[in-house]
């Protein structure tokens, strides 16, 4: 009860002479008015569109998108024909650094949708000659690596981690999140490992961004290089430079399967 109540009811009581008695309706009334009232709650959102939300971020409907992503690009590959670059050439308006440059952006983007690299460096070569190609070749597999790494760790990383459980998936995840420069420089200098897994396989890992890209920059030079120079020179295959070229692809393949021969039992559960 207020003070402003209790000096109300003595001067009642003052001026009548007796005792004041306030009413039950006007006792609750002025108990209602001495109390503040609790702060309403702020209303939910709508709950609709709140469900909808969840739904499309969800690690499942970013996978979803993820494979539909990768689907599209595939298809849109096998209808562009990109091989018909090499019977037809490449369009005499472009040239120069320009049609390299526009090569390295369809380089990266075929990587993405799983076009085999060995066939876009010969292509390079053949385009372009040995060192000119070698330039656009890098350039399209540091960008089509970057692109593969960004979609898989915004769009699969969250719904694929809780799957890693077999031993091999546990091992490869654990070696690229503790040792990802030194892991994707290997895999990257010594083929058995496709590309596009490799790119995908990083991003779901722990692994950075920049020492993903620094690491494939540095390790694809020579494979693409030798590809690169063979394809510019395989008109003449008997020649040094593409009997070099071809010796430096066979090379590292070969060492890439005695060491993984050797440290297969080295992997956890052996």
């Amino acid at each position: 009860m207020s003070v402003g109540y209790r000096h109300w009811m003595l001067d009642a009581t003052t001026r009548s002479g007796g005792t004041a008695t306030a009413t039950p309706r006007a006792a609750a009334t002025e108990f209602a008015l001495a109390v503040p009232a609790p702060e309403l709650a702020a209303p939910a959102p709508a709950g609709l569109a709140a469900r909808c939300t969840r739904v499309l971020l969800s690690p499942w409907s970013r996978l979803s998108l993820l494979i539909a992503l990768l689907a599209g690009a595939a298809s849109t590959v096998l209808l562009f024909e990109p091989q018909r670059l090499l019977a037809d050439g490449w369009p005499p308006e472009l040239g120069g650094a320009v049609a390299a440059l526009v090569f390295a952006v369809a380089y990266g983007l075929c990587t993405v949708a799983f076009v085999p690299r060995p066939l876009l460096n010969l292509a390079a070569g053949a385009l372009f000659g040995s060192q000119l190609g070698t330039g656009a070749a890098i350039a399209g597999t540091v960008l089509g690596a970057g692109l593969a790494f960004g979609l898989g760790r915004i769009l699969g990383q969250d719904a694929l981690r809780p799957l890693l459980r077999g031993r091999w998936l546990k091992a490869a995840d654990g070696q690229l999140s503790r040792h990802g420069f030194r892991s994707m420089l290997a895999a990257r200098l010594f083929p058995g490992v496709p590309f596009w897994a490799a790119n995908y396989c990083a991003a779901v890992s722990r692994m950075k961004y920049l020492p993903f890209l620094l690491a494939t920059a540095l390790g694809s030079i020579p494979n693409t290089a030798a590809y690169v120079v063979a394809g510019a020179r395989a008109s003449t295959p008997t020649s040094p430079a593409f009997l070099i070229a071809m010796a430096c692809i066979a090379l590292p393949a070969l060492v890439g399967a005695a060491v993984a021969w050797r440290k297969r039992h080295h992997l956890p559960g052996r």
